[in-house]
């Protein structure tokens, strides 16, 4: 009997540090990773919030110099990332902080990438693309959601395609992971639900991938428990810092899961919503992710099932099929309850922009070439993608 090797990888940073007061150690941190003059990569929003104060305040004490580069936008794009890259070798910077979101995180990745490396952006979409190490990299989250402060995920849009470009690069891992719940207090709610229930797409996708491991399950498991208990309470009133700092664990767990058995096609077809029309990632995953997982149901009953008992679901007489539905369903509820909106055309109006049913067509052939749609359980013809994006509408 012929046995099939299997390798499985596991990615995660050197250090990570979680709780209460954690961003008091960043500078420290840079100086043992070797940096001296890092760039801060952020955000206006995390400027205007006096969020990005608090740790230049640090640097400040610490008497370390830095520089800050604060252009990055919602959906980081290859412009953002050659202007960080200027920012960084035009002020003879040797580290990097990103503080904020994914957004933030995935700037600063792209930005260390093609300092190390040389080139453009565009030459690392894919996989394993960089031959050369990252700099000291310090990754400060400010959201519990994305988890791109811990992975190997970096997703930057290409403004002449109009496409989100994939990269996954064992040497983008931060190499410290910071999450202090104190620096999330002040997030508001439609932003906490988006963030969790990308959070919740993460966990569910890695779940369900075809590379799922004993490892990323038990990651996989516990972060969709802790969402369904403490996402509600985060989002319903934003200074309960038990709520908070539970989500920067669901978050991080969610984060472990999918770094490592990846993802599937609610990440590939987000994208192409992100990369076509700028909406914001977490609630484009939020609502395809129960149509996607209806779709991919049939190829993973068992695992629903149990997600459905994790989730708090009561089971008892129903059969697997049927206890199954009722994962999507507790998604769909989860959903509603933080006020994500129903449909596709109802995100567009929330942020000013025209989804149309035309634009479909480009964006599943887009979400079919998409490296995320790899590890889908089940495999989409363009005609299923197409039926997606429209049940979605």
């Amino acid at each position: 009997m012929a046995v099939r090797e299997q390798v499985y990888g596991f990615f995660i940073p050197s250090v990570t540090l979680i709780g209460i007061g954690a961003s008091k150690e960043i500078p420290g941190k840079i100086r043992a990773l070797g940096g001296s003059k890092p760039l801060l990569v952020t955000d206006k929003g995390i400027v205007g919030a006096g969020i990005a104060k608090q740790i230049t305040d640090l640097l400040d004490e610490a008497k370390m110099d830095y520089v800050v580069y604060d252009e990055t936008i919602p959906n980081p794009t290859d412009a953002n990332v050659a202007a960080g890259v200027e920012a960084y070798q035009k002020n003879g910077c040797d580290s990097l902080i990103s503080l904020g979101g994914g957004s933030s995180h995935d700037c600063c990745k792209g930005v260390g990438l093609v300092v190390a490396n040389g080139g453009k952006i565009h030459d690392f979409e894919g996989v394993d693309k960089s031959t050369k190490p990252m700099p000291p990299y310090v990754a400060v989250n400010t959201t519990a959601g994305t988890a791109s402060e811990m992975t190997r995920f970096c997703i930057i849009t290409d403004l002449s395609r109009k496409v989100k470009m994939a990269i996954v690069d064992w040497r983008v891992t931060p190499g410290i992971a910071l999450d202090d719940p104190l620096l999330m207090v002040g997030m508001p709610p439609a932003l906490t639900a988006a963030t969790g229930m990308d959070a919740l797409t993460h966990a569910v996708e890695a779940y369900v991938s075809t590379i799922a491991n004993p490892m990323t399950d038990a990651c996989a498991e516990k972060a969709i428990e802790l969402i369904f208990q403490y996402l509600r309470p985060a989002v319903a009133n934003g200074q309960d810092i038990e709520a908070r700092e539970a989500m920067c664990f669901a978050q991080y767990l969610a984060g472990m899961a999918f770094n490592n058995a990846s993802l599937g096609h609610v990440h590939a077809m987000a994208h192409q919503l992100g990369g076509f029309y700028d909406l914001p990632h977490g609630e484009c995953n939020a609502i395809l992710l129960p149509h996607v997982e209806k779709f991919n149901l049939i190829a993973k009953v068992d695992r629903f099932c149990k997600m459905a008992e994790i989730m708090g679901e009561d089971l008892t007489g129903l059969s697997k099929r049927e206890g199954a539905d009722k994962c999507l369903d507790a998604i769909k509820t989860l959903s509603a309850d933080v006020g994500i909106p129903s449909g596709l055309v109802e995100l567009g109006k929330r942020y000013g922009k025209d989804v149309k049913a035309e634009d479909i067509p480009t964006m599943t052939g887009n979400a079919q070439k998409d490296a995320c749609g790899l590890t889908n359980p089940r495999c989409p013809k363009d005609a299923d993608v197409t039926a997606i994006y429209t049940a979605a509408l």
